[in-house]
């Protein structure tokens, strides 16, 4: 495991969690005391629940990436399902 000094890590923050997304553990330092370790985020292993989705018929995927609706939701008015999502995130 790599250390890392607290400052180092706030001015490079993005090029250390570069490394951490290509599988590096950090240990994160403040006056040469361990504070905190950061490691990469393991991929859920448990999708079995999407694959009986789609064996139930009750889901499609093609493999690929999904793209939304063909044509979009309308909610009151003129307004789209996504307008709604975006206004809410305000």
């Amino acid at each position: 495991m790599e250390t890392v000094g607290i400052r180092e890590l706030k001015t490079h923050l993005s090029r250390h969690l570069k490394r951490v997304r290509s599988g590096a553990r950090l240990l994160v330092t403040v006056r040469g005391r361990s504070i905190a370790t950061i490691s990469p985020v393991e991929a859920p292993a448990d999708i079995h629940w999407a694959h009986q989705l789609v064996a139930e018929g009750r889901a499609r995927w093609n493999g690929g990436t999904p793209t939304g609706a063909r044509t979009p939701v309308k909610v009151k008015g003129k307004r789209t399902a996504s307008s709604v999502v975006l206004e809410d995130r305000r």
